[in-house]
C-alpha cells in the first residue's frame, strides 16, 4: 500500500541513506560540523533498536503527515474496523449497553501515522491496543455519528469495509433514535453486529 502523501514538506536524504551496514554503531549519525540539517526533521535514516527497521523509513517521531482523504479511505480499506459491542451493564434500563467503535491499529513504530489521521479527523484518542500494537480509537456517539460516518459518505469505501461502514451507521442511527434502550432495539442493533465482519486483532 502507498504511503501518505506529503503536502509542502521536504524529506533530505544524506548521500549514503542506502548504506546496508551503519558507520557508527549507534543508530542515527551526529550532524557533521557546520551541517544545516536539524535533527528529526524528514531525514530518512534507521530506526529502533539495533537499527533492524528499513533504512529508508521516513522518520517522523516529532512530525505530522499531512493526510489525503483519499488516502485515508485506502487506508481504512486495509487497516481499518467498525465494531459494535454489546456487553452486559446492570445499571442500563434493558440490562445491556451498545458500544460502537471505529478503529485502526498500526505497530507502534508507525504510531505517528495513528497521530496523523487523528489530526485529519480531528477527533478520537491514540492508545496501545495490545502487546507492541497501538490503536486510534474514536468511541464518542457524537464524533462516530458527526465526523466518520459524513467523511466516508463522501468518500466510499471500495472493500468489504464498506458493508460493515453501512451496517455500522444503521446501529449509529437507531442508537440516536433511542431504539438502543429498549430490548426490541438491542436485538435488532446485535443482528446487525452479526452481520459485520469481525475485527481481528493484529
Amino acid at each position: 500500500m502507498n504511503g501518505p502523501k506529503v503536502r509542502n514538506s521536504l524529506a533530505l536524504v544524506k548521500p549514503n541513506h542506502l548504506r546496508e551496514t551503519p558507520q557508527q554503531p549507534s543508530c542515527t549519525r551526529p550532524l557533521s560540523a557546520g551541517s544545516q540539517n536539524q535533527a528529526d526533521t524528514g531525514t530518512i535514516r534507521r530506526e529502533g533498536p539495533g537499527c533492524t527497521g528499513n533504512p529508508q523509513r521516513l522518520y517522523v517521531r516529532d512530525l505530522h503527515v499531512k493526510l489525503e482523504a483519499e488516502w485515508v479511505t485506502g487506508f481504512v480499506d486495509g487497516e481499518g474496523c467498525f465494531h459494535i459491542g454489546i456487553n452486559p451493564h446492570p445499571e442500563m434500563k434493558v440490562g445491556y449497553q451498545v458500544l460502537p467503535e471505529f478503529t485502526v491499529v498500526q505497530h507502534e513504530r508507525d504510531v505517528q501515522l495513528l497521530h496523523s489521521i487523528k489530526a485529519f479527523f480531528g477527533c478520537g484518542v491514540v492508545r496501545r491496543n495490545h502487546g507492541d500494537r497501538m490503536a486510534f480509537r474514536v468511541r464518542s456517539h457524537e464524533h462516530l455519528l458527526r465526523i466518520i460516518v459524513p467523511f466516508f459518505l463522501k468518500h466510499p469505501l471500495k472493500t468489504q469495509k464498506r458493508h460493515d461502514f453501512e451496517k455500522f451507521r444503521h446501529a449509529l442511527l437507531m442508537m440516536e433514535a433511542g431504539d438502543h434502550l429498549t430490548v426490541e432495539g438491542v436485538v435488532a442493533i446485535r443482528e446487525l453486529a452479526a452481520q459485520m465482519n469481525r475485527c481481528g486483532s493484529r
